[in-house]
C-alpha cells in the first residue's frame, strides 16, 4: 500500500481495532472517529492518530473527519435487535457517502456480510443496503461480504467455543445444517489492507471467505477437536426458532440477547462465497488462506496465553448507560444512593492495586459468589449482559474494557478503577475502587457504590437488595485488603501458566453435524 491519510470508523470494535495497528506499521496517517474518544485512552497506538470525536449520524463531525482523507473504512454495523436500526443504518451511510464525495476521498472499504439471494433478516438485509449505498456514491467503492469471522475474541468464535465446551449434548436449531464458510480475523485484515490501493476503476462488491465450507455442527465439533474435549452429539430440533435459539446463546454464553439475535438471524442461511472474483484483485496471502482448524488453534493459543488483541467485549452494549459519573457537587437536587467501605492495609500499595486491577473475570468479585451468579443469571434472564462476560485480559485493564457486567469508565492506574453498570437496572449505578498509600507505610482501600435511581422503581431496588450490601460489599472490601496482605497465601492473584495447545491431526473423523 501507498502511504495514505485514512480514516477509520469503528476503531473501537472487534475489526477497527485491529486494522489501525496494521495500518500505522504500513506507514500511514490514521485518523479515527469516535463516539466515545475515552475508550482509545490507554488503546498502545492512542498517541499515534487523530482523533474526531462524534459517530456517523453527526453530519458536522462527519465532515470534519473526511478533510484531506485519501481513504476511508467504513466498519460500523449496528447490532440492536430492536427499533428502527435498518433507516438509521441507511441514513448514516447516506452521511458518509455524501462527505466522501465532497472531500475528494479517492476510496471506500466497506466490511458487509455473505448472503444469499433472495429473502434476508433484517441484519443482512441493512448491511447489503448500506454497500449499496456506498457504491451509489460516485467514490470508488470496495465491499468485502465475509461471513463468520474466526479469532480470539470475536463473537462467533465466543459463541462455538462456550456452546461446545458447557454442553455436553447439543439440542440445536435447524441451522445448524446450513453451510458456513469462515474466515479467520488475519485473512479479514489482508483483504481490508489490500483493498484501499486497488485502482480507482475497481468499484463493487467482493466475497471473501476461507478454504473451508462446513455446516455449523461441524464447526463445533472441530472446535472440540482443537481444544481436546469429545465431539458433541448434536440434534437438530425444528422447535427452535431464531428468537428461542438466541434466548438459548443468551443463556448459555457470554453473548448477549442484543449481540446473539443479529448472529442467529445471520446464521438461518447459507452464507457461502458465490464467486471467488476477489482473487483476481487481491491474491490470497503468501502463505494461503488459513483454514477453519488453524484458525481455532491460533485463537485457542492467543486466549490461554492471555495475548486478545481485540474482543467482542469491547462494542458498546444497546440501551446501557453510557454517561459517565457526574462530579460529587453535582449531585445536588438528585436522590443518589451510595455504599461507602475504607480499609486500612498493612499492604504496599502496589500489591493493593494488583488485586483492584485484576478483579472479576475468572477471579470473580471476592465474596458471596452465590449471589453474584445468581444476580448475573437474573441479568441474563431479561436480556442483559450477565455476569460471564469476562474480561479481555486476566491482570490488566483499559478504559473501555468490559469486566463482567461492567465498563471500565476511568482508570488512574495505581490509584483508581471507576466501573459504570451495563447490567438491566432501573437508574445507574458505578462501583469505585480506590488505592492510596499511607505516611506511615501500608496503603488505604476505599470503595464506593453509587445508584442513581430511576423513579420509584428504583427506589424500591436499592431497598431490596440493601440488607445483602452488609455481606456483599463489606466481605468484598475485606478479602480485597487479605488478598494484598497475604499474596503467597491467596490463590486469585497466581494465573495459572497458559497451556500449549496440543497438536492435532489435520482431518480427524468428525461425527455428523446434526441427526
Amino acid at each position: 500500500m501507498n502511504p495514505s491519510r485514512v480514516l477509520v470508523t469503528g476503531a473501537t470494535g472487534y475489526i477497527g481495532g485491529r486494522l489501525v495497528p496494521r495500518l500505522l506499521a504500513r506507514g500511514h496517517t490514521v485518523r479515527v472517529l469516535a463516539r466515545s474518544p475515552q475508550k482509545l485512552t490507554d488503546v498502545p497506538w492512542a498517541s499515534e492518530v487523530e482523533v474526531v470525536e462524534g459517530d456517523l449520524h453527526d453530519r458536522d463531525a462527519v465532515e470534519r473527519a473526511m478533510a484531506d482523507v485519501d481513504v476511508v473504512y467504513y466498519l460500523v454495523h449496528s447490532m440492536r435487535a430492536r427499533g428502527d436500526f435498518e433507516e438509521e443504518e441507511s441514513e448514516a451511510a447516506r452521511t458518509v457517502a455524501t462527505a466522501a464525495k465532497a472531500a475528494g476521498v479517492r476510496r471506500i472499504v466497506y466490511l458487509g456480510a455473505l448472503h444469499p439471494d433472495g429473502e434476508l433478516s433484517r441484519h443482512l438485509r441493512s448491511r447489503v443496503a448500506v454497500g449499496r449505498i456506498l457504491l451509489d456514491s460516485g467514490v470508488p467503492t470496495v465491499v468485502l461480504q465475509a461471513g463468520v469471522v474466526i479469532g480470539s475474541g470475536s463473537a462467533s468464535f465466543e459463541m462455538i467455543r462456550h456452546l461446545t465446551e458447557v454442553l455436553p449434548y447439543m439440542p440445536a436449531p435447524r441451522w445448524v445444517r446450513n453451510r458456513i464458510q469462515p474466515i479467520a480475523i488475519r485473512d479479514v485484515l489482508h483483504y481490508l489492507l489490500a483493498a484501499a490501493d486497488l485502482p480507482p476503476e475497481v468499484s463493487r462488491a467482493f466475497d471473501i471467505g476461507g478454504p473451508d465450507i462446513l455446516r455449523y455442527g461441524q464447526m463445533m465439533n472441530a472446535y472440540a477437536v482443537e481444544a481436546g474435549l469429545p465431539q458433541r452429539p448434536i440434534a437438530s430440533l425444528p422447535v427452535f426458532t431464531p428468537w428461542l435459539a438466541s434466548q438459548w446463546v443468551n443463556l448459555v454464553t457470554p453473548i448477549p440477547r442484543s449481540l446473539a439475535v443479529p448472529i442467529i438471524e445471520s446464521l438461518q442461511y447459507d452464507c457461502v462465497m458465490r464467486e471467488h472474483d476477489i482473487d483476481g484483485v487481491i491474491p490470497p496471502p503468501p502463505e494461503g488462506l488459513t483454514g477453519y482448524r488453524r484458525s481455532v488453534r491460533l485463537a485457542l493459543a492467543r486466549e490461554r496465553s492471555g495475548e486478545v488483541e481485540t474482543s467482542w467485549q469491547d462494542a458498546s452494549v444497546a440501551g446501557a448507560p453510557s454517561d459517565p459519573l457526574p462530579s460529587d457537587p453535582d449531585w445536588s437536587g438528585h436522590t443518589v444512593y451510595t455504599d461507602l467501605r475504607e480499609r486500612e492495609s498493612t499492604a504496599d500499595p502496589k500489591l493493593l492495586w494488583r488485586v483492584v486491577e485484576g478483579i472479576g473475570g475468572e477471579r470473580g468479585w471476592y465474596s458471596f459468589p452465590l449471589a453474584w451468579a445468581l444476580r448475573g443469571w437474573a441479568d441474563k434472564l431479561v436480556g442483559g449482559v450477565g455476569l460471564r462476560r469476562g474480561r479481555r485480559d486476566a491482570d490488566h485493564l483499559n478504559t473501555g474494557d468490559a469486566l463482567d457486567w461492567w465498563r471500565v469508565e476511568r482508570i488512574e492506574r495505581g490509584r483508581s478503577l471507576r466501573l459504570r453498570a451495563e447490567m438491566r437496572v432501573p437508574g445507574r449505578a458505578w462501583l469505585e475502587l480506590a488505592v492510596r498509600p499511607r505516611e506511615d507505610g501500608g496503603s488505604e482501600y476505599r470503595q464506593r457504590a453509587v445508584f442513581f435511581p430511576r423513579g420509584l422503581a428504583g427506589r424500591l431496588y436499592w431497598f431490596a437488595i440493601l440488607p445483602f450490601h452488609g455481606i456483599v460489599f463489606n466481605g468484598m472490601a475485606n478479602r480485597i485488603v487479605y488478598e494484598a496482605e497475604h499474596p503467597k497465601a491467596a490463590t486469585s492473584l497466581t494465573r495459572p501458566s497458559p497451556e500449549p495447545v496440543a497438536p492435532a491431526p489435520e482431518s480427524p473423523p468428525l461425527r455428523a453435524s446434526s441427526r
